[in-house]
C-alpha cells in the first residue's frame, strides 16, 4: 500500500531555554509582551510535518510518497529522505523561495514557543493529487499551505482516494468553514487534545456531528496516551511507552501518526496500531531532532512487550 504524505517540508531550528516561560509571562501584560530568551544551544535539523511523517514511515519499512514544495536548497534533505526509502517524486522545487523554516524554543517544562516561515511551502497548492501516477492508496493531509490542504482534500474526495485529515498547527489559521472542509469524509482524523477542542470551536460542530463526517477519530493526549473512537463509536484508550529520557517533544505527534497508519494499513487492529504509534512517538521524544532516530527492531519489540505485553509485541512484529 502506498501512503502519500502531503505536508510541510522544513528545516527546524531548535533551541532550549533553561527556565519556564510561565514564570515570565505576566497575565495582565500579555497585550504588551516583549521578551527575548537567552537560550543554551541551537540545533538545526530536518523537519516539517510532511518530512517527519514520511521519514518515520520509511524507518518502519514503508515506501511513502512525499508531497510538498521546497526551495533549491533541498538537495541534501532529499538525499537524506531517499536513503530512508521516501519517494520524493511528488515534491515541487521552487525557483523563487527557500525551503520553509521552523524556529522553536523549548523550556524546561517542555512548553514551546515557535514561529514558522512558509517560504516555498506556499507553492504546494500547485501540486495536483490527480497528477500522481500511480495514484496513492491513502493520502495523509497534514499541516501545509492552507490552500494546498483544502485543494488536496477536495481532490481526494473527487477521486475517491481515502484520506487522513491532520490539520494540526494550521487550525489556528484556518476559519471554521475551511476546517470543516478538511475533515468531511476523512477515513482518519488526527488531532491532539487542544486541537480537538479548537476544531469543535472553530467549526461549531459537536462531537457527534464530527463523528458523522469521519471514520476513525484519533486524539493524542500527551503523557496520558491516546483516545480513539472507531467508526462504530467504540472507545479505545492506549497508554504511552515509558520513556528512558525526555529530550524534545518536537515531532512526537508526527511519529505517532506514522506508526499508527503504518500499523493500521498493514492489517493491525486499532489498538495495536496505536501501540506502534506510541513506540515511534517515544523514540522521537528521546532524540534531539525529529528525524535523528532510527528503529532497532529487537529493542522496539522488547519495549513494546514491556509496555503492552508479549502478545501485543508479537502481533505488531508482523507489521515491522
Amino acid at each position: 500500500m502506498t501512503i502519500a504524505v502531503s505536508g510541510s517540508i522544513a528545516t527546524d531550528h531548535l533551541m532550549t531555554f533553561p527556565g519556564k516561560f510561565s514564570e515570565l509571562l505576566l497575565a495582565d501584560q500579555l497585550e504588551h509582551v516583549s521578551l527575548s530568551f537567552l537560550v543554551d544551544d541551537l540545533v538545526v535539523r530536518r523537519g516539517g510535518v510532511g518530512g517527519n511523517i514520511a521519514y518515520a514511515i520509511g524507518q518502519l519499512g514503508g515506501s511513502p510518497l512525499l508531497i510538498g514544495a521546497v526551495g533549491p536548497d533541498f538537495a541534501d534533505y532529499q538525499a537524506w529522505l531517499e536513503a530512508s526509502n521516501v519517494d520524493c517524486s511528488g515534491v515541487r522545487v521552487s525557483t523563487k523561495a527557500q525551503t520553509a523554516r521552523f524556529v522553536c524554543t523549548t523550556d524546561e517544562a517542555m512548553a514551546q514557543i515557535a514561529s514558522f516561515y512558509p517560504g516555498a511551502m506556499s507553492e504546494a497548492r500547485e501540486i495536483s493529487i490527480a497528477a500522481l501516477d500511480p495514484a496513492p492508496d491513502l493520502v495523509l493531509i497534514g499541516a501545509n499551505d492552507p490552500a494546498a490542504m483544502v485543494g488536496h482534500t477536495e481532490e481526494c474526495r473527487a477521486l475517491g482516494i481515502p484520506f487522513a485529515a491532520d490539520p494540526s498547527q494550521q487550525l489556528a489559521r484556518l476559519d471554521g468553514e475551511d476546517a470543516a472542509k478538511l475533515i468531511d469524509g476523512a477515513e482518519y482524523l488526527f488531532t491532539n487534545e487542544y486541537e480537538w477542542g479548537l476544531l469543535r470551536q472553530k467549526t461549531g460542530l459537536s462531537e457527534d456531528q464530527i463523528a458523522e463526517k469521519v471514520g476513525i477519530r484519533v486524539t493524542t493526549l500527551g503523557s496520558k496516551g491516546v483516545e480513539i473512537i472507531d467508526s462504530d463509536g467504540a472507545l479505545i484508550r492506549v497508554g504511552v511507552v515509558p520513556e528512558t529520557s525526555k529530550v524534545d517533544p518536537t515531532g512526537v505527534g508526527d511519529g505517532f501518526r506514522a506508526g499508527f497508519l503504518t500499523g493500521h494499513t498493514g492489517g493491525l487492529s486499532i489498538e495495536r496500531s496505536a501501540q506502534l504509534g506510541s513506540l515511534v512517538a517515544v523514540l522521537v521524544l528521546e532524540t534531539v531532532g525529529t528525524q535523528e532516530w532510527s528503529l532497532d527492531r529487537d529493542d522496539a519489540l522488547k519495549r513494546l512487550a514491556d509496555a503492552y505485553g508479549t502478545e501485543a509485541a508479537d502481533e505488531i512484529a508482523q507489521a515491522l
